[in-house]
């Protein structure tokens, strides 16, 4: 069983930026596409950004694309997303898991955008 550890998040002004970091134990990370994911307040938990295997190919919700970048160190077991460009609407708690989501959840890293 993969473990997930989010990190990274905190609060932020608008137009601010962030970066999250997402550690997994085991040593099959490199095995699968990874993606970032984020639940908002009252709301259903939703796709952010996905990186495949090496990490050549990304693709993102189109609501963040251009403003976040999702990238990835194998030899870490570490999933990153870059966020740019901050705005209310991205407040969340922010989840990594594999791509597509498979497997228990971590905690999560809050990312709180204050206008």
């Amino acid at each position: 069983q993969v473990q997930l550890v989010e990190s990274g998040g905190g609060l932020v002004q608008t137009g601010g930026s962030l970066r999250l970091s997402c550690t997994a134990s085991g040593r099959t990370f490199s095995n699968y596409a990874m993606g970032w994911f984020r639940q908002a307040p009252g709301k259903e938990r939703d796709f952010v950004a996905a990186i495949n295997k090496s990490g050549g190919s990304t693709n993102y919700k189109d609501s963040v694309a251009g403003r976040f970048t999702i990238s990835r160190d194998n030899a870490k077991n570490t999933v990153y997303l870059q966020m740019s460009t901050l705005k209310p609407e991205d407040t969340a708690v922010y989840y990594c898991n594999k791509f597509p989501a498979t497997g228990a959840w971590g905690q999560g890293t809050q990312v709180t955008v204050s206008s």
